[in-house]
């Protein structure tokens, strides 16, 4: 397998870290000195330097390139891998994958003519306690599932509503689309798809045209419901996810670093209830997640499988995402006058 990365900022460099010597063929980003940069870094041994372009449409179709991975700012997505993959190259997309349905299903349409595969960057479900939770999960142990309730959130940084984030021409949206797209996917991951959709989302805090915090009432044909809330006015960065069944339930919590340890609770309901018996798993190496993520990639071309989560599951999500900003009256686009006193962007998502 051989790459093109586009975008190298931190998730390009961290995607480029991941991968053997002598895999990148190409590095692109607008700010070509960033992209000379990680072309520097993966040059290893005998191994010929990348080439280094500023003009994603011409890395795309480097020679020799069978994959592209793309990790720019959100509003610059979607036309990236639909360059990639009517080039013919398979695609990892970093989520959203794009800032509207739209975008996704012409991805989608294009990647069946043309034969490649997609794969969205929703890290999260190879994060060992999710591997883990899953295995329970399909095991039978938890019973039928009755719902999920899951919390997501970070403080900001001073001048976090003059980052790139905050600008809806460049980000699609503001908490909902950053954070709470994970939310949802995970929530997909073990409920299945959402009849229902409710919520609102809010700017609360932050001077910025985007939502700093939403929240979200998704719900199966079968009645089965996920609570999801996502904020940027968290303060200290938290991560919770709980899943209920009939006979048990599940709960991860923290994801590493800054989230505190990654941890998963199996709670087992007993005959007689009262306290349930409870076993903890605690990950403390390390977010072993994006590794696993680029060898599933990798498979999925192998064996010639579609990815999951891919481009369906994508649209779902932006479905939902969509839907709860149109109700909370979230105008599509960008306020034209918002961000002009900010620093250049270069394209790379941090």
């Amino acid at each position: 397998m051989k790459y093109a990365i586009i975008g190298c900022g931190l998730i390009g460099k961290k995607r480029a870290a991941l991968l053997p010597a002598g895999a990148v063929l190409a590095t692109c980003d607008t700010n070509v000195a960033r992209a000379a940069t990680l072309a520097a870094q993966c040059t290893q041994g005998d191994f010929d330097a990348p080439a280094v372009y500023g003009d994603f449409t011409e890395a795309v179709r480097h020679p020799g390139v069978d994959a592209v991975i793309v990790s720019t700012t959100n509003a610059q997505l979607a036309p990236i891998a639909l360059a990639a993959i009517e080039a013919g190259r398979h695609v990892l997309v970093e989520k959203p994958g794009a800032i509207n349905g739209h975008q996704l299903q012409e991805m989608h349409e294009a990647a069946r003519r043309c034969g490649v595969k997609v794969r969205i960057g929703f890290n999260h479900r190879y994060h060992p306690a999710f591997l883990k939770a899953r295995e329970i999960y399909e095991s039978g142990a938890l019973g039928d599932l009755l719902f999920i309730r899951a919390r997501y959130g970070h403080g900001g940084r001073v001048g976090y509503d003059r980052e790139w984030r905050a600008d809806a021409s460049l980000s699609g949206g503001g908490e909902l689309i950053d954070q709470g797209v994970h939310l949802i996917d995970l929530a997909q991951w073990f409920l299945g798809s959402f009849a229902e959709i409710s919520g609102h989302a809010s700017t609360l805090y932050w001077d910025m045209p985007v939502d700093d915090n939403a929240f979200v009432s998704l719900r199966t044909v079968s009645g089965q419901t996920a609570w999801l809330q996502v904020s940027c006015t968290e303060w200290k960065n938290l991560f919770s996810f709980e899943i209920y069944g009939r006979q048990g339930k599940l709960h991860v919590e923290g994801l590493g670093g800054s989230y505190g340890i990654e941890r998963l609770y199996h709670y087992r309901m007993l005959p007689e209830m009262g306290p349930p018996e409870t076993t903890i798993y605690e990950y403390p190496r390390g977010d072993a997640s994006w590794k696993i993520e680029m060898e599933q990639f990798a498979q999925d071309i192998q064996h010639n499988r579609e990815p999951s989560p891919g481009l369906s599951e994508a649209i779902a999500i932006l479905h939902v995402v969509e839907t709860v900003y149109e109700r909370s009256g979230y105008v599509k686009g960008a306020n034209p006058e918002f961000g002009k006193d900010k620093e250049p962007q270069n394209g790379e998502k941090e």
